[in-house]
């Protein structure tokens, strides 16, 4: 049995984080805990949309931490010396814990945000999460009206309870980020979303563009912007936000299959980040299930969070840039976006170890970009809703609410 986070302590003295980690060598070298982590405490949400980040295998309800399990987790990662908690899911406010569970966060002192629908969410509830310590609140908006938003959400009416969620989250005098996953079929709103923002009193907008694994992988030819609609998008987002400085921060950054070098996903593959799911696996990232062969250690295991971080050997094995084949191995470029997204490079190219399709130095890069180009002008539409059924076509005369998207699994 390895040591625990508590045998580490007893070791090394007062409970400290880099201690702890630096108490335990490995053939890769320390790290610091990341200071902020997210922990999806459920798959289960109302919502259906096509790009959800979740795994396209959704954790069932009778898989979740306990309430217990996931306060042991937020005693742990304060232990550690991590300062900020997303709590994230699919939706968190569908357990019934989740004031709780940021009461709880905040007691051991950790700074929380809640990414959230907001569509199951009662002005009472989000008062009750305020008086818990809940520190920021963000939304995700699939458009800036109904018509749009709610098909991409597959849901009626969750546009409208997201607007007045927002309203009562600035009531409350919480922060507001307004989260934007943009596509093909509603980046024509964006000019209008980024108003929305405004009129909302947002502090933050994240232009997300999606990312194209999991769900979104299977929902691709439906998503896919073309080359005119993201050039006109970047004019859009840099005129705001020279506009709009100091009333509104906007981050941006373009999608992959059209960039010319990849981003640093996630900081880097365990450098700077991870992810509990709601499992309890530890995860590089959000995606990183996507890549089979690769088995993630459980905080139900015998192992301590900080031991996960530093030994385990699916966060050792695309960290820093020893793994690296070429063209990534030579190039000028590794130590900023260290190969880009191993889960993009699973998913476009079949190994993980493969320079991200994205650069253009990846023999990949020409295949993927004509890819985009054509399944954009295709105009391929229906959606493949996400749901526990493993999802659900669109109808050909709009969304089908009638399966099993998991609320109250």
């Amino acid at each position: 049995m390895s040591d625990t986070l508590a045998d580490n302590t007893a070791k090394t003295g007062p409970s400290d984080g880099l201690a702890v980690l630096e108490s335990r060598r490995s053939p890769a070298e320390t790290y610091g805990i990341p200071l902020a982590v997210l922990l999806e405490v459920t798959h289960r949400c109302p919502l259906q949309c096509p790009y959800c980040s979740n795994p396209v295998e959704l954790d069932r309800g009778s898989t979740e931490l306990t309430t217990e399990e996931w306060k042991k987790v937020l005693s742990e990662l304060a232990e550690l010396g991590v300062l900020q908690i997303h709590f994230s899911g699919g939706e968190p406010t569908a357990r019934k814990d989740i004031v709780e569970l940021v009461q709880h966060a905040t007691d051991v002192g950790l700074y929380s945000n809640l990414i959230t629908s907001a569509v199951l969410l009662t002005k009472d509830k989000l008062s009750a999460l305020a008086d818990a310590g809940l520190c920021h609140v963000q939304i995700s908006f699939q458009g800036n009206e109904s018509i749009v938003a709610d098909r991409v959400a597959g849901l009626k009416d969750a546009h409208r309870k997201k607007l007045e969620v927002a309203k009562w989250t600035r009531e409350l005098e919480l922060p507001l980020t307004v989260n934007a996953v943009m596509h093909r079929q509603n980046l024509h709103q964006l000019a209008d979303i980024i108003q929305m923002a405004v009129n909302l009193d947002a502090d933050r907008l994240e232009v997300a563009n999606v990312q194209y694994y999991g769900w979104a992988l299977k929902n691709r030819a439906a998503l896919m912007p073309t080359i005119a609609q993201i050039e006109e998008t970047s004019r859009i987002v840099e005129e705001a936000q020279v506009r709009l400085k100091g009333t509104l921060a906007i981050d941006y950054v373009v999608p992959d299959y059209y960039a010319l070098r990849p981003k640093k996903c996630m900081g880097g593959w365990g450098r700077q980040f991870f992810n509990i799911s709601p499992a309890g696996k530890v995860l590089p990232c959000h995606a990183a299930e996507s890549i089979t062969g690769l088995e993630f250690e459980s905080v139900r295991s015998n192992h301590s969070i900080a031991w996960i971080w530093q030994n385990s050997e699916a966060f050792n094995r695309y960290r820093g840039t020893g793994w690296m084949p070429e063209p990534c191995k030579s190039c000028e470029f590794r130590e900023e976006d260290f190969g880009g997204c191993r889960c993009q490079a699973f998913a476009l190219t079949g190994d993980a170890g493969n320079t991200d399709p994205a650069c253009t130095l990846s023999p990949m890069h020409e295949k993927i970009f004509k890819l985009a180009e054509t399944e954009a002008a295709a105009e391929q539409n229906r959606f493949l809703y996400r749901n526990f059924a493993g999802g659900t076509l669109e109808t050909e005369h709009g969304q089908d609410n009638g399966q099993d998207n998991g609320h109250g699994a």
